[in-house]
């Protein structure tokens, strides 16, 4: 009897611990009797984000869905600008808001948005933001040495950081290689450059925006003292997702490069190229950017800016990165080179705000 008892009592444990989380999870049913359980993230366009146990993050298509549930309360925003806040249920082109005052029957086709809670909290973050705020990145050091026949230091560190809001981005970015070696008792620098920006960019419709930069450029062993470069033109969201950004630029900008030699060249230049970035997995994302710089005062000449960029996450606040940058410029000072990469790797912290 007692043995009766206690089968009987660990089957309903299981059955409870299998049954209640589904009973739990929201869930949503679509016209082919497909379903999904998980937890609806939030709803924009013309697509439902779910976070499932098993598969990760899913979108699914407004328009195939049959019905939902939603158990946790969530954000609801309605055509005419009215929010709900509550449970939810949608079945038969009927929808139902279940908040603590009421129960509040809408129209599917009438719902513009769904955010759970943390989704709105992050909406609401950026809405107004101060300048302060929102500003995400990291911060990269590398060291490289040798010690005994040949003495060699290698110094590299690097900051990229991005204030990303609804309707604008900001962008600073900034890099420094220092190398010198010493043999047979002589010590010299073998590299040294510098380069650093901001660029701007604000949305003029989902598709269309303007944007600014402002760079700055030394090398040593270029001869370059000082490149100082403004400029600014439209872009053209060309490719969004959950994963990836194309962008695709152009342009106008004023060139000015100080030589030691010492010359001084001053134009200006037209401009276009991209900006790419990629998720390639949770941990790691690509960047990558060019540019293209024709020269209007002296025909002919041109020079290009490209970067790519790979970040893994190893740590939440601590990243592996790499990068590369080239720079080239097809009538260089007399005697040097057309070409100047500088490649750099390190640990990197990750911030944001």
């Amino acid at each position: 009897m007692r043995c009766s008892k206690c089968l009987r009592f660990c089957l309903f444990c299981f059955l409870t611990g299998v049954l209640l989380p589904a009973a739990w999870a929201d869930q949503v049913i679509l016209k082919n009797g497909d379903r999904v359980t998980g937890s609806i993230i939030k709803k924009d366009g013309t697509s439902i984000t779910i976070k499932t146990e098993h598969f990760g993050t899913v979108a699914v298509p407004w328009d195939q869905i049959e019905s939902f549930v939603v158990d946790k309360p969530i954000h609801v925003v309605l055509q005419d600008g009215k929010t709900l806040q509550g449970s939810m249920t949608a079945a038969g082109g009927k929808a139902e808001v279940t908040t603590p005052q009421a129960k509040v029957s809408i129209a599917p086709a009438d719902i513009t948005a769904m955010r759970n809670e943390e989704e709105e909290a992050a909406y609401q973050r950026m809405l107004n933001p101060g300048w302060g705020e929102l500003w995400a990145g990291t911060g990269t050091i590398g060291f490289a040495g040798t010690a005994g026949n040949a003495r060699t230091l290698t110094f590299t560190t690097g900051i990229n950081a991005d204030r990303v809001t609804k309707t604008d981005k900001t962008s600073l970015y900034f890099s420094l290689i220092k190398a010198s070696a010493r043999i047979d008792n002589e010590s010299r620098d073998t590299a040294e450059a510098i380069r650093g920006g901001i660029g701007y960019g604000h949305d003029i419709n989902s598709r269309l925006f303007v944007n600014a930069f402002n760079d700055y450029e030394y090398d040593r062993f270029q001869d370059l003292d000082l490149r100082f470069v403004i400029g600014g033109g439209l872009g053209f969201h060309a490719y969004k997702s959950e994963r990836s950004r194309l962008d695709l630029v152009a342009g106008a900008a004023y060139n000015r490069s100080k030589f030691t030699t010492p010359l001084i060249r001053e134009s200006a230049e037209l401009y276009w190229g991209d900006d790419y970035s990629l998720k390639l997995t949770s941990s790691t994302s690509l960047v990558q950017s060019y540019r293209m710089f024709n020269d209007l005062t002296n025909s002919g000449l041109y020079r290009v800016n490209f970067d790519i960029g790979l970040s893994t996450k190893l740590l939440k606040w601590l990243s592996w990165n790499v990068s590369l940058s080239d720079r080239y410029l097809s009538d260089p000072a007399p005697g040097r080179k057309t070409n100047d990469f500088l490649y750099t790797t390190g640990l990197g912290i990750t911030f944001a705000k």
